[in-house]
């Protein structure tokens, strides 16, 4: 029954992209990216209810002051920065764990023991080409459509690997579906949410 379990997490993430229409943008990406000051007081009021928020909009105002000579730096100049290296250390093994918490998927979906190290590779090096590709989208297509896009591709998905993993016994080539399904969805996830 671990596929159903397996399942458990799409309904998670249907009912999360359900509720995320309800809810508004963030205050700083509001004030910060859009430069919207009415938006951003409007979001802060149904976020924290009626009340004055000037002391957090002027902080907000003051950080934004702090922040308007930096430069946004893309993936590349990024990777070039020795400060950030830390950083990416950390969120590099923990892609890294990740994929090898997939390990037991691969097996369970009748793959040879000696391709699974280079299919987890593979997965590996797609989830870090999605992250590049996001970070450069994200300021264009908004975080709450990269979410809710993304929980909806993923919600699919889960619901496709279930079925395929529970028809595995009945077709040959059902493994491969699994396999490219559970790729998939590692690029969305790394995308979107």
């Amino acid at each position: 029954m671990w596929n159903v379990l397996l399942s458990f997490s799409g309904l998670v993430a249907l009912i999360q992209l359900l509720f995320l229409p309800f809810f508004p943008e963030s205050p700083p990406y509001l004030l910060m990216q859009k430069e919207d000051k009415a938006g951003c007081l409007k979001a802060m009021k149904q976020l924290w209810g009626e009340g004055n928020y000037h002391t957090e909009f002027d902080d907000l105002m003051k950080e934004k002051a702090m922040t308007k000579g930096t430069k946004i730096m893309n993936v590349l100049e990024v990777l070039r920065e020795r400060s950030v290296y830390p950083q990416l250390c950390t969120m590099l093994l923990l892609l890294l764990s990740l994929q090898l918490c997939g390990l037991k998927i691969f097996l369970t979906a009748n793959l040879q023991e000696s391709i699974i190290p280079y299919v987890s590779l593979g997965v590996s090096i797609c989830e870090l080409i999605s992250v590049m590709f996001c970070s450069s989208i994200i300021e264009r297509l908004g975080r709450k459509v990269l979410i809710r896009g993304g929980y909806w591709i993923m919600g699919s998905l889960l619901a496709a690997i279930t079925v395929t993993l529970s028809l595995q016994d009945w077709y040959y080539w059902m493994p491969y579906c699994s396999l490219a399904l559970i790729v998939l969805f590692s690029v969305v996830f790394a995308v979107g949410p």
